[in-house]
């Protein structure tokens, strides 16, 4: 049966810890795994430039052995040129899988809908599945474990990556405190969902509007752009609402002192984060990146051998 990776919420927790071995395996031992994806093809499907994503996928999938084609918005402009059904039906007679990077998230709903192949959510306004997947990863790489870890997230959330950090960590077993300016808080459905899968794991999850509140005893502090793409014209809007939610050196002394610091990328030096924070020793952010490669081939791996059966 096709198995698809639209949000955390299709993964069990069983899987994520299955992920997690897999991806530390695929890091551990490259040389070894280079026939999973022997004769197969995965379709890039972008509506939006990338820089990890792309690479990371492209990388990715030439290392398990197989074949990658990018296809841009010039190629495929879902539901203008031709509808979205269409173009998954149509590609799935092409490809193993799919990778999509779109603006809307229903754009990736239809796909996964009417596609007879795996689909992967490479990025949407509501989820970014394989960065929380990877941020995941990285605690576990680096403290050793998830469960009972505090997570501090400060900045805007109400976007894809804080989203997909409160599904992710709920099933992890990671508390998270997140701190948002007014108006900037997480879509209230994404946080009853996160509360009721963090009942499992015995997680919790606190609202603040304090970035102090929300870096108090934290293992990791996690921070995020304060203008994504496609919000450029809020820009003086958001860097005035923002003031006081920039990660510094002040602000993580609150955190423990091992503390390890984590920023998806792109990230503005001065903004959300001043340059000792995201450059200093408690910083992982490009072990990080370098782990989208890791876990976004176990992923791949995952939803292709799956979908065989």
């Amino acid at each position: 049966m096709k198995r698809d990776l639209i949000s955390l919420e299709d993964f069990s927790r069983e899987e994520i810890l299955s992920l997690l071995k897999m991806s530390a395996l695929l890091k551990r031992d490259r040389a070894s795994h280079g026939d999973h994806l022997r004769g197969k093809a995965v379709g890039l499907l972008f509506q939006k430039p990338s820089n990890r994503t792309r690479v990371s996928f492209e990388v990715g999938v030439f290392q398990l052995g197989g074949k990658c084609l990018y296809l841009g918005p010039e190629e495929i402009n879902l539901g203008v040129r031709e509808s979205t059904a269409d173009v998954a039906k149509t590609l799935s007679r092409y490809l193993d899988a799919i990778v999509a990077r779109t603006f809307r998230h229903q754009d990736v709903i239809d796909l996964a809908r009417h596609a007879a192949i795996p689909v992967i959510n490479g990025l949407s306004d509501m989820y970014h599945p394989c960065q929380s997947l990877t941020d995941i990863f990285s605690i576990e790489e680096k403290l050793g474990t998830t469960q009972g870890v505090v997570l501090g997230y400060v900045g805007d959330g109400n976007n894809n990556v804080c989203h997909s950090l409160l599904l992710g960590c709920a099933k992890a077993g990671i508390h998270t405190q997140v701190a948002t300016p007014k108006g900037y808080e997480p879509d209230p459905k994404v946080v009853r969902l996160a509360k009721s899968l963090a009942q499992a794991t015995g997680a919790s999850i606190r609202l603040t509007h304090s970035p102090k509140d929300a870096v108090a005893g934290a293992d990791v502090i996690y921070s995020d752009v304060w203008v994504s793409m496609g919000q450029e014209k809020q820009a003086q809007k958001r860097l005035k609402d923002f003031k006081g939610f920039q990660i510094n050196g002040k602000l993580v002394k609150g955190a423990k002192d091992n503390f390890i610091f984590m920023h998806c990328l792109p990230a503005h030096r001065g903004q959300e984060v001043t340059a000792d924070v995201i450059d200093g020793k408690h910083s992982i952010v490009f072990d990080q990146a370098e782990n989208r490669l890791h876990v976004q081939k176990a992923i791949m791996v995952f939803l292709i051998e799956k979908s065989r059966h």
